[in-house]
């Protein structure tokens, strides 16, 4: 729905003999006063006096029209701009003056039909062959389609800038935006166009969930107006131009005040489903405790995690296999040496630093490492081991995903304290 859609698939006569122009441009100001004349007293929605404003809008239209017309005739690169904004502006105002498509149309219709009408007469006064004739309808006809098609999109770009219709074009825009794979770049533009919201280069997503249950969802809401928003979903949303500053985020909580959100990281739009699907997942690991519930989870601080746990089923068989010798000790047994094998891999083996963060005594720490050796063995020396260990450890899983046989927390513990690093072992 560009502006440019008629200036690039709609020739311009340049076939016709240029010397038509000279035959036809003594014609337009009564044929101008003819086509306005026609519409007003065959269409009833124009029939008012054309005096004011709305009256010279008509009249300036189609005067560039047909003036533009002749004039490509004798120059066929000479430029469609200015008639071309006039009749995109005509398009506009008729939406707004509450006309149908289909009286803008006829008004065109209208004017092709009385141009043809004088270049007949014309034609066969200056003796031009059938040829010729033929040639001239053809551009003639073309030529009003193509203004006509210019009409349409100001018609329509002002239609989709009405209040209710802005809101349905601009969630639209965000479905498409969102698309996988994503759209074309050019669709996006178009409709951008018609919304008015300039196309960023990067984006970033927000997931937003209810604080309770007593939250309704709401159509309309009170952000910025260059965010799209889609708040009456089972999954609302938003996408922000750029990266969220600070005054953004404070922003965006004042105008959410109900709901939790989930930033996804910025990134180029062709790519931002991907960052909205981060944050969606970051959501629903804080929802099952993995990631830390907050007011605001960035999932750009928890791309790890996302990755270990994007396939829970696959985490679940790498727990099996690695923490099988676990599986006929007690939960108790089991979580205390997890706990210790997650900080012994933290402080890469400091009985001093790894008792700081259990806040036990460093004999307990050496003798539980006895215990991890006699049910681990060489596997703790092996890096690769050690490297899906920490994965496992990292990873949460799903109750229902749990391996049979033992009983694995759904989050195991995490370090009680910021790791102090020793170079020094124990």
């Amino acid at each position: 729905m560009s502006l440019e859609r008629g200036i690039e698939h709609t020739p311009s006569p340049a076939a016709l003999p240029r010397k038509l122009a000279d035959i036809l441009r003594p014609e337009l100001g009564s044929l101008a006063n003819e086509i306005v004349d026609e519409i007003r007293a065959t269409i009833p929605a124009y029939a008012r006096p054309l005096d004011g404003p709305y009256g010279k809008s008509i009249r300036a239209g189609v005067e560039y029209a047909i003036t533009l017309f002749v004039a490509q005739i004798a120059d066929p690169t000479v430029s469609k701009e200015q008639s071309h904004e006039v009749h995109h502006r005509l398009g506009q105002n008729e939406m707004r003056e509450g006309r149908s498509l289909d009286t803008l149309q006829s008004a065109y219709r209208v004017g092709a039909r009385v141009s043809w009408r004088r270049i007949m007469r014309v034609g066969r006064r200056s003796g031009l062959s059938s040829a010729v004739m033929s040639q001239l309808a053809d551009a003639m006809l073309a030529f009003m389609d193509e203004l006509a098609s210019v009409a349409l999109d100001g018609y329509l770009e002002a239609k989709a800038r009405t209040a209710g219709a802005l809101d349905t074009w601009r969630r639209k825009l965000l479905h498409l935006v969102l698309e996988t794979p994503p759209a074309p770049a050019k669709a996006i533009a178009e409709l951008a166009q018609l919304t008015g919201w300039t196309v960023p280069e990067r984006a970033t997503p927000v997931v937003l969930h209810p604080v309770n249950d007593t939250v309704r969802p709401r159509r309309h809401n009170t952000v910025d107006s260059d965010v799209l928003a889609e708040l009456d979903c089972a999954e609302p949303r938003l996408l922000i131009p750029g990266e969220i500053s600070g005054a953004r985020l404070t922003t965006l909580q004042a105008a959410l005040p109900d709901y939790r959100l989930s930033i996804g990281p910025c990134r180029p739009l062709d790519s931002v489903a991907d960052s909205l699907r981060w944050a969606r997942d970051a959501l629903h690991l804080s929802e099952r405790g993995i990631i830390q519930a907050r007011r605001v989870i960035r999932a750009e601080e928890h791309l790890a995690t996302l990755l270990v746990n994007a396939d829970s089923a696959l985490t679940c068989q790498l727990r099996d296999r690695l923490f099988a010798p676990l599986a006929e000790m007690t939960g108790k047994q089991q979580e205390r040496l997890l706990e210790t094998l997650r900080a012994w891999l933290d402080s890469q083996g400091n009985v001093v630093d790894i008792a700081e963060r259990l806040q036990v005594h460093p004999q307990t720490v050496r003798y539980r490492m006895r215990q991890l050796q006699a049910t681990f063995g060489k596997h703790l020396r092996d890096p690769g081991a050690r490297f899906e260990m920490e994965l496992a450890l990292r990873a949460g899983v799903a109750p229902s995903a749990a391996p049979a046989g033992y009983a694995l927390p759904e989050v195991l513990p995490v370090p009680r304290k910021s790791p102090q690093w020793t170079p020094s072992g124990s």
